[in-house]
């Protein structure tokens, strides 16, 4: 008998740490990417410190995430008047065992891909190869059908495939046929990167304004000694009448500055020019806010969904990529303790589906933004004290809650045995 393999859909951060996973515990796989070449494109995301306690446990430790990133300090919220609604610590600072971290996430996505290829060997990851759909065996095992760049079509099969190929996933298409389409809110987001340099701590990672009309931005690299520049990611935000639609037809493109500068043209702070952040970029791309509706399991006998896949979600909590880190995680627990075999991927879903799947629906609600969502229905978003719109214990149990939630509250996490043990490795189970 063969010895189990798993099939991944998908070279993104998901994919690639679960590769990582299953060459911890001594499984065997192989990862399909629909690009011919793999480049660190993209802007910031935040790792929070539940992701980065498992980046670490796969030997991806502090050096290598300061090459691609840095520790966040502070998560802070500031009105439109320019006053805070609520600031607190983040990462060590605040008291967790490991830290959060703000990075670029093409460099992350080649740094595990590096990772993998050192660890699992060249062919590990095959290029250029899309998986377009399955057909589960009738006495186990699974079938990919793949397609090449190059046209061509071919299959592989395997013990289980896990499909980690994102918000237009073929795998979960075919799991989920009738899903409802992809959902926009309404809200239209432009990203970029600027150097300038760093407010507040150092490392702050701030949003201003209101829920419907915001700016988020953060370092995602160290200052440069020389002129104290740091690279600034930000998101541009605005939320407009969704009944139409998505009607730009693009769900990224490239856009000037003067498309979009003009909502923002009069927001200028004594600690911030907002405009002129905004122009300081180079590329400039517009992106609508969507999601999926969640779906009630992510498995399909020997196939599951993992991150995007099973459940893109709006960016308000900075936990997509952290989610999709845990998933693989959990998913080689699952393996540890149930093998190579459809029972792992049914313990995968009982443990994280229904949870993962409120946290989609409670970030469509503005997640932690939501204190923003308060400010508005009490004061218009005009405040001098915001003790007297929303006192401090309310503000401190709305954060808590949604912590909790996505499965960063800090003591909880801090004492929580590891998701998978030092050392830990799959039992030698034949393949079906």
């Amino acid at each position: 008998m063969a010895e189990p393999k798993v099939l991944i859909a998908g070279g993104g951060i998901g994919g690639l740490a679960l590769a990582l996973t299953l060459e911890q515990i001594g499984v065997d796989c192989v990862v399909f990417e629909s690009v011919r070449a793999l480049k660190p494109l993209g802007v910031g995301v935040n790792l929070q410190p539940n992701a980065v306690r498992e980046l670490y446990d796969l030997g991806i430790g502090a050096e290598a995430l300061d090459a691609v990133g840095v520790p966040a300090r502070e998560w802070a919220l500031v009105g439109l008047n320019g006053n805070d609604v609520y600031a607190e610590p983040r990462g060590t600072e605040a008291g967790y065992a490991w830290p959060q971290y703000a990075v670029h996430r093409g460099k992350l996505q080649m740094l595990l891909y590096q990772a993998v290829l050192d660890r699992l060997g060249p062919d590990a990851v095959r290029t250029g190869q899309r998986v377009t759909g399955y057909r589960i065996g009738a006495e186990g095992g699974v079938t990919a059908e793949i397609l090449s760049a190059d046209g061509t079509t071919l299959t592989e099969t395997g013990t289980l495939l896990i499909g980690a190929d994102g918000l237009h996933s073929a795998v979960r298409q075919q799991m989920h046929p009738d899903q409802p389409p992809i959902r926009w809110g309404g809200a239209v987001m432009w990203r970029g990167t600027t150097q300038a340099r760093p407010i507040r701590s150092g490392s702050s990672f701030v949003g201003l304004g209101t829920h419907r009309h915001r700016l988020v931005f953060y370092p995602i690299s160290h200052p440069d000694p020389a002129t104290g520049l740091a690279t600034i990611n930000w998101i541009a935000e605005v939320t407009l009448d969704p009944s139409q639609g998505w009607t730009s037809g693009d769900w990224n493109k490239r856009v000037e500055i003067e498309d979009f500068v003009h909502h923002f043209a009069d927001w200028t702070y004594d600690w911030l020019d907002v405009p002129a952040l905004l122009r300081g970029a180079g590329d400039v791309w517009e992106y609508p806010m969507i999601d999926r509706d969640p779906v009630e399991t992510w498995v399909e006998g020997p196939v599951a969904l993992l991150g995007d896949a099973a459940h893109v979600m709006y960016p308000t909590g900075s936990n997509g990529a952290s989610q999709a880190i845990v998933d693989g995680r959990v998913l080689g627990a699952c393996f540890v303790e149930h093998g190579v075999t459809a029972e792992a991927l049914a313990a995968y879903d009982a443990r994280l589906c229904g949870p993962v799947s409120k946290l989609v629906l409670r970030n469509r609600g503005a997640g932690p933004f939501g204190l923003l969502n308060l400010v508005d229905e009490r004061c218009g978003g005009e405040f001098d004290d915001i003790d007297t719109v929303i006192p401090p214990d309310e503000r401190a149990t709305f954060m808590a809650g949604y912590k909790a939630a996505a499965g960063f509250a800090k003591d909880t996490l801090n004492n929580a045995a590891p998701t998978i043990p030092a050392g830990a490795r799959v039992a030698a189970v034949p393949a079906a």
